[in-house]
């Protein structure tokens, strides 16, 4: 409660706060925001007819048009507040809002999942250490050998033949080479609190390895890997959506801000005369990756031990 209090006296932070709220709370919203042309694929991205070119707004204020939807006074293909894609006329304002589900969905998963790995990992192999730490430290430098996104479009493009396209295949090769940073932050913190007095004492008193580490080193240790998965979120989903945009990563159709990029990189070159097919999901994809780095910046501030000086014991 009171790290959340000093959240909201920080400006910078609470800015932050404010977009993910916003966020989430289209997500939320997203069924009454966007309604489904198909319930039972909320995902698949509203189609409007036939177009060799994107087309505009179908309204001069967007705001306006999204009124109408959410009113049910208008269908969304009749207003399109944002316009429409080249390839397939997608619905841009479909996209966006069910997007957000997506952004949330895969950078609090692939961000879990990695943080989990390198905890389990890492932790283990400072806490044991002698050759159990070599063999994990080598296995993390193997890894981290190779250019993070290079190698999460390689391993996504082998696994796609087997797995198929999808969201899915993404995080997978997503996942399986982000967890090492992890690894290493939270072995190098737990190799400086292992040896301090309270773990020395606990150790004395019978205390078993699970137990010590549990609850007396991880505890002192973890606040920094914590923060720097916070801002890892909107890492992760630039990431997805770079995959997406490369055609390996959602489906075509589905609801995904990288895919939304995607479909305007034919018009590169038009992007005077066809400018919301890259304004509006850009803008959304910044903001998002923003809301998550300001709040992740505050809470190095407001959580790293060694900044705040206080250990628990």
């Amino acid at each position: 409660m009171k790290t959340f209090l000093k959240l909201l006296k920080n400006p910078i932070s609470l800015m932050g706060i404010l977009l993910l709220l916003f966020f989430a709370a289209v997500a939320i919203a997203a069924p009454w925001l966007a309604p489904p042309p198909w319930p039972r694929e909320p995902y698949r991205i509203a189609r409007c007819g036939f177009s060799p070119t994107p087309r505009p707004p179908g309204i001069n204020n967007p705001l306006q048009g999204i009124w109408l939807i959410v009113t049910r006074q208008a269908k969304i293909c009749e207003v399109r507040p944002f316009g429409t894609t080249g390839e397939g006329q997608y619905d841009i304002y479909y996209g966006l809002v069910w997007g957000t589900r997506t952004a949330f969905k895969v950078g609090i998963y692939i961000t879990g999942m990695s943080l989990a790995i390198g905890l389990i990992l890492g932790s283990i192999s400072a806490y044991f250490g002698r050759w159990i730490d070599e063999v994990i430290m080598r296995i993390v430098d193997v890894f981290m050998a190779f250019p993070f996104l290079v190698a999460a479009i390689t391993l996504a493009a082998v696994l796609q033949p087997t797995i198929g396209r999808g969201i899915v295949t993404a995080m997978i090769a997503l996942i399986a080479f982000g967890w090492m940073g992890y690894a290493r932050l939270i072995r190098g913190d737990i190799l400086s609190i292992k040896e301090r007095d309270y773990v020395q004492a606990a150790r004395a008193a019978g205390a078993g390895h699970l137990r010590i580490l549990f609850r007396h080193i991880l505890p002192n240790a973890i606040y920094p890997t914590l923060v720097v998965a916070s801002m890892d979120i909107g890492s992760y989903v630039i990431s997805f959506a770079a995959l997406s945009f490369l055609g390996l990563g959602a489906e075509v159709g589905y609801a995904d801000w990288g895919q939304m990029l995607s479909f305007a990189r034919n018009w590169i070159s038009r992007l005077n005369e066809f400018w919301w097919i890259i304004v509006y999901p850009g803008t959304t994809l910044i903001l998002f990756v923003l809301a998550w780095n300001l709040v992740g910046d505050a809470l190095r501030d407001i959580l790293d031990p060694r900044l705040r000086g206080r250990i628990t014991v």
